[in-house]
């Protein structure tokens, strides 16, 4: 079904609402503090708009209906992990993390292991998001290519465009204002949505009678080792990743920033829910087409145009947001942990232009990756890898540092954080292994930690 003047109206309708908020934050961009953490006002919705906006992407929305197209519920651990992730990280981490005065996760390192630790951990954790960035490029192209008659290199460049518009300007405000907006009509259109597929099945019963229990409607269709990954390296991901603790550095009081995390441990899994019944109503109607394109072909073709058109704009704004949030994550790691590292005397301007220099920068290298890496690419799969490096960097040492401070040495503090995605990356692209390079990553990462606190404990002792 092609487009209609209605669908059109739709998409405009949403994009003018969605980036007129972005315009909107700029205004409030007085300095660089405020760029990366909104001046440390924000309140509770402004705080999940952050988190929320930055994780229902591209992979929570497009790859979650593709994955369940290709597997079934084992979709779901990218929402539902990140939902339990969201969860721990307002009951246990948010205050000992919102009583700080830091930007950054290195920072919270350093101040721990050293600066060499907040370094190299500013490095691996950007490497990480950006592993996440590209495939937010690749889930804005499917969404481009399904509505419009464009090349695939056109789609990529349109997509990155949209992703340094989002950002650029309003750093944290335009990310939590737009994130707002955006969560809640993805929410809207994907439950609707979902529904809708629900009905048609005829119930839960009628489901389950139209497909075979395994993989369909198995947690571990994929096989236990393949999704055990999935959903640890999603629970440990985003309890290390610099945008979503960004979200809580940037709250206006400890009460804002648990709220924001407990609105978004409600709203991810519910989401994920939706895209799933999708994927698999499409999968027992169409199941000819290019998996990637299950709910963006799900709604030109059984939603109202102009319904359609808010949906289609809005699931486009969920990549685009996706990537632009961890764009920004990676913007202030390397603006405050590397640059300011070697130029502390920098004025404030000066960081400001350098904050917008490496959104530019890194977003010109993802179109670049994506350009190299060909057309099929498993969405879900590069944010796994993403979610695995990051959580392999960062979860212990980060963990030892909030609950255990002062038990590691900086020494074993630094070899821990570089050991563990050191292990990750030749695991994947060097050495493949059979079993999850994350779990040996996250082991090293352990081990060393252990063995520090023994050494600390024996020294006591003696």
């Amino acid at each position: 079904m092609e487009l209609t003047l209605p669908h059109i109206l739709g998409m405009g309708v949403a994009l003018l609402l969605v980036f007129g908020l972005g315009v909107f934050a700029a205004t409030k961009i007085s300095n660089s503090v405020d760029f990366s953490v909104s001046g440390r006002r924000s309140g509770a919705p402004l705080v999940a708009g952050t988190i929320m906006g930055t994780l229902i992407g591209g992979a929570s929305t497009v790859g979650t209906s593709q994955l369940a197209f290709l597997y079934g519920l084992s979709a779901w651990w990218f929402t539902l992990g990140g939902g339990i992730a969201c969860l721990l990280m307002g009951l246990f981490l948010v205050r000992p993390l919102r009583e700080t005065h830091f930007e950054t996760i290195s920072q919270f390192l350093a101040s721990a292991y050293g600066s060499r630790a907040g370094v190299s951990a500013a490095l691996f954790v950007s490497l990480g998001m950006f592993i996440n960035v590209v495939p937010q490029v690749f889930s804005s192209m499917a969404l481009l290519l399904s509505m419009f008659p464009l090349d695939s290199r056109l789609a990529a460049l349109f997509s990155v465009a949209l992703m340094t518009s989002y950002v650029i300007f309003g750093g944290v405000w335009g990310t939590g204002l737009m994130g707002v907006s955006k969560v809640a009509l993805t929410g809207i259109i994907l439950m609707v949505g979902g529904l809708f597929s629900l009905f048609q099945f005829g119930g839960f019963g009628g489901l389950f009678q139209t497909f075979p229990s395994y993989p369909w409607f198995s947690l571990f269709g994929r096989g236990v080792n393949t999704d055990l990954a999935a959903a640890f390296s999603m629970l440990v991901g985003v309890l290390s990743s610099q945008i979503y603790f960004q979200a809580i550095f940037s709250s206006r009081n400890l009460r804002a920033a648990r709220g924001g995390a407990l609105i978004s441990f409600l709203l991810g899994p519910a989401i994920g829910a939706g895209g799933i019944l999708i994927g698999l109503f499409m999968r027992l109607h169409h199941p000819e087409i290019n998996p990637a394109l299950a709910l963006p072909l799900f709604i030109i073709d059984y939603m109202p145009p102009l319904f359609a058109g808010v949906a289609l704009a809005t699931l486009l704004l969920a990549a685009v947001g996706t990537g632009a949030g961890l764009t920004l994550g990676i913007s202030t790691m390397l603006s405050r942990d590397i640059f300011q590292h070697l130029y502390p005397e920098a004025e404030d301007r000066t960081v400001l232009l350098t904050f917008r220099l490496f959104i530019l920068a890194v977003l010109l290298l993802a179109l670049i990756t994506v350009y190299l890496s060909g057309k099929e690419v498993i969405i879900l799969q590069w944010s796994y890898l993403s979610l695995g490096l990051r959580g392999a960097t960062i979860c212990f040492p980060l963990l030892a540092a909030i609950f255990l401070p002062g038990r590691v040495s900086p020494k074993l503090g630094q070899r821990a954080i570089v050991l563990g995605p050191s292990i990750v990356l030749a695991g994947t692209f060097i050495a493949p292994l059979q079993l999850n390079p994350l779990y040996l990553g996250l082991a090293a990462s352990l081990l060393i930690l252990a063995a520090a606190l023994w050494d600390k404990q024996n020294s006591i002792s003696s």
